[in-house]
This record gives structure tokens, sequence and C-alpha cells, in this order.
């Protein structure tokens, strides 16, 4: 499944027992259309998306609420219970690709992009610690 729509809250990141990373956020995508009479109509569709190890690190540091993103996944159904027994179900999109999309006005506001190194460097605003000498390389990106 294939969704392109905008962040409605910053992402969520967590990590399991054993140390994973999985990052949780959710996706608006919305179509419109001229109705029968004229009018103009708009629905929008909300798409809760999982994403998993180095994916999950990418959108939890780079993507923000409003964030206008591609992603690229199958579809996934689990079933737990809540705190009073009752049976929850969700629906979500287990993230394979993403793809960042949009100017920079458009997503996280950072300081420090670098469009000759064609990424953002490791200083203040750019999201990324103080105690991370390593840059991210084209290899560390999933798409």
């Amino acid at each position: 499944m294939q969704i392109i729509g905008n962040l409605g809250r910053d992402p969520e990141m967590r990590f399991t027992q054993g140390g994973t990373p999985v990052t949780n956020f959710s996706v608006a995508v919305s179509r419109s259309w001229q109705s029968r009479d004229g009018e103009l109509r708009e629905e929008t569709e909300w798409f809760r998306v999982v994403a998993w190890t180095r994916l999950a690190e990418i959108a939890n540091e780079y993507l923000r609420r409003g964030s206008k993103v591609y992603v690229e996944g199958r579809l996934a159904t689990r079933t737990w219970q809540d705190r009073e027994g009752n049976d929850r179900t969700t629906t979500e999109l287990v993230a394979q690709e993403m793809l960042m999309l949009g100017g920079r006005d458009e997503g996280p506001q950072r300081d420090d992009y670098d469009s000759q190194a064609g990424g953002y460097a490791g200083g203040q605003g750019a999201g990324r610690s103080d105690a991370q000498d390593d840059e991210i390389s084209p290899d560390d990106l999933p798409f």
C-alpha cells in the first residue's frame, strides 16, 4: 500500500524490550472532488503508520507535525485488550519505504541544512545528539 499525506502530530519513538526502535505516527490523506451540484467536497482519511529499526530512527529525527511524506508498506491488523478488558483492533501501515516530500517550509524547521553535502549538519537544530560524531551518509537512508 502507498500513501502520500501530512503528519497529524509529531512521531513517537519507543523501544521494544529487546532494544529495537519503533516509531508511530499518523498521516492524513485528503482528496477533493466536485459534487454533481457543483459543490467542492473534501474527505480526509487517517492512517496509523509504524516504522521499525533505522526507518523508525529517521522518521523520529526528521518528521514533524505537518511534514509531507510518502509511505509504502504493508497493512497489519493487531488485536489487544484494553485496561477494562475490552477487545480492541487496529490496522496499521507497517512502513517499508518512506520519502520526505515538500520543501524546507513544509517540514521540520532545521537551521543546518547543507545543500552541497545533501543533508543536515550535526550542529544545533539538526535533531542530532552532540555526542554523535558520525554523519548520516546516503547509504544510511532507506530511500
